[in-house]
């Protein structure tokens, strides 16, 4: 056995670039991409793919040279997810909701060799050059603006286009093989907006077989129609830029995600397939009469990011989405844990079946190990569904480690595991649930409590749109819960800290009951629409603490801050809480 070795026939490196190749072949005809006016089939985007990785080879990039793209879910940032690869460099694709301070501290960090622009991005991106300028930063990136496809705006910065490089590019342009799966295929980075943000580095076989593991964990079988409602930005659309073409599906591209982009597009293209943060669904939830649209055939949606509560799910459902949760992070190049549903939950009741598909399941196909462990001693908690650990996962998919951060990606790793940071824990049937992330666990009178979990009783309210729960300083437990609620439109002004102050008591142990709710019109949210706790917590040390349900409304007398009860934005809570 051991004198049968590799050779050309039996061995070639993984990389999720050999979908496109594929597709041009099997579905050469079928539809690829589509965009407002424009439409591509496979065939015509290998060779545009072809062409453009042709134009950055003769723009001197080369094997492990970044090439950043600061665009929405255009054509454009589909076809690098190929081209950039293609051409050996490594993709770097930006975070659109961040401001020109964290887009020139990604370029510095990056080094990043070449940057297109989307037209609309271009004010920001001059910002952030102007930015590296006056720090003398000397190795700036070569600028090439995307203009829109289906209507060119004219808009510049500098002299290039892209489709100015597609069209001399060379269609019939050969990549060079790739010798070695453990290079880099792409650097993405995490939310920089609390803290410096660090370099996410995957290698083309993590790509490769975190691909196959959702196409196939989510049962996505041939010709699927894709709606672009994920940021391809956020951990590469999560494989799913590649993982369509691996499928000889349709990729959707719209660029905003708003109720009436993603409506109209479901009904006119008869969309199969989506992925979105939970925030999504409070946009199509709460879509106007006129926004919205009837649904004919079922849209598969996959989940991720904070754990959407089983009475969203169950809201959402009954407009014609199937939902199946996931969970997942940057460093495990998307989704690591997907909630496959069993054929027997079928027979249960639509809010026992909301309840399974809130939690986060199993591991992916190609991912070694999950656990949940107790760090100090790195032994797996009991399968009870109670006791809480560490989230822990190893596997082909995990990141190659943090760009230039040895200490950083030293700290990810313990012994052969990377450790996610969230607390969770394990059911008999081997099903994950997350509980919090570790550092927003409440720890109340020496009880520790889930914000989670307690978010998710608040959403059971019927006026409750969202929710975000923090901890308190408490003069006697040494913190409690604090709650920040969005009240649906229509219930504004009806909606009262004592009806849900009621509501929790009904449905929670006394511990857990939040001592505050707070009403805001939005609740602050990372560049990646996860709410931010940070800033919470800091609005939460300024309130009064409510013991009970109060058959008034509270008053200020004798307090030195005023007491807020009505539903004001984030930004004038914090502004106040300050006088």
């Amino acid at each position: 056995m051991d004198e049968l070795s590799k050779c050309g026939a039996n061995y070639v490196a993984l990389t999720p670039t050999t979908f496109l190749k594929r597709a041009s072949m099997v579905y050469a005809n079928r539809a690829s991409v589509i965009y407002a006016n424009v439409r591509f089939n496979w065939l015509q985007t290998y060779q545009r793919c072809c062409r453009l990785s042709s134009s950055l080879r003769s723009l001197n990039i080369t094997k492990n040279d970044v090439v950043s793209v600061l665009a929405p879910n255009t054509p454009a940032l589909y076809e690098m997810h190929f081209a950039v690869p293609m051409a050996g460099a490594v993709l770097n694709a930006i975070n659109t909701r961040l401001d020109a301070n964290n887009i020139a501290t990604i370029l510095r960090h990056s080094e990043a060799k070449m940057l297109f622009v989307d037209y609309e991005y271009v004010p920001v991106a001059r910002d952030a050059l102007r930015l590296l300028i006056s720090q003398n930063y000397s190795c700036l990136p070569l600028v090439i603006v995307i203009d829109d496809i289906d209507s060119p705006t004219g808009i510049r910065l500098g002299e290039l286009e892209y489709e100015q490089l597609v069209r001399h590019g060379d269609p019939s342009y050969v990549p060079e093989e790739l010798q070695d799966e453990w290079d880099a295929i792409a650097l993405n980075y995490t939310s920089g907006t609390t803290s410096a943000p660090k370099g996410v580095v995957y290698s083309h076989r993590g790509a490769f077989l975190s691909t196959m593991s959702l196409i196939q964990g989510w049962e996505m079988g041939t010709e699927p129609v894709y709606l672009w409602s994920l940021p391809m930005f956020h951990c590469n659309g999560w494989t799913f830029t590649w993982g369509v073409a691996a499928r000889g599906g349709t990729n959707i591209c719209i660029r905003n995600t708003t109720a009436q982009e993603m409506y109209s597009a479901i009904a006119q293209h008869k969309v199969t397939h989506m992925c979105c943060a939970p925030v999504v669904f409070t946009i199509l939830l709460e879509a106007k009469p006129e926004e919205k649209r009837n649904i004919s055939n079922p849209v598969n949606i996959l989940t991720g990011g904070a754990p959407p509560p089983a009475p969203l799910l169950e809201k959402l459902e009954r407009l014609g989405f199937h939902v199946m949760h996931a969970y997942g992070l940057t460093e495990a190049t998307g989704p690591a844990l997907v909630c496959e549903w069993q054929a027997k939950w079928n027979i249960l009741p639509r809010q026992e079946q909301a309840k399974l598909k809130a939690r986060q399941g199993v591991s992916i196909l190609t991912l070694a190990d999950v656990d949940v462990k107790d760090l100090s001693t790195m032994q797996s908690v009991p399968h009870d569904g109670r006791t809480m650990g560490e989230i822990v996962l190893r596997g082909s998919s995990i990141m190659k480690g943090y760009f230039k951060d040895k200490v950083a990606t030293q700290k990810a790793f313990k012994q052969g595991w990377f450790l996610t940071g969230d607390v969770g824990v394990i059911y008999p049937d081997g099903y994950l649930e997350i509980k919090d992330r570790s550092k927003d666990v409440i720890i109340s009178g020496g009880e520790n409590i889930s914000s989670v979990e307690l978010e998710s009783i608040l959403y059971k309210h019927p006026s409750v749109i969202e929710a975000a729960v923090v901890a308190m300083p408490h003069p006697r437990w040494g913190e409690s819960p604090c709650a920040f609620v969005v009240a649906k439109t229509t219930d504004k002004n009806k909606l009262q800290e004592e009806d849900l102050l009621k509501h929790c008591h009904q449905n929670l142990p006394k511990y857990m009951v939040p001592k505050k709710i707070q009403f805001l019109n939005e609740i602050p949210k990372t560049a990646t629409g996860k709410p931010r706790k940070t800033e919470l917590r800091e609005i939460a040390k300024t309130l009064v603490i409510s013991e009970k349900p109060a058959a008034k409304k509270p008053t200020n007398k004798g307090n030195s801050r005023p007491n807020y009860n009505g539903h004001e934005t984030h930004d004038q809570v914090l502004a106040m809480s300050r006088l």
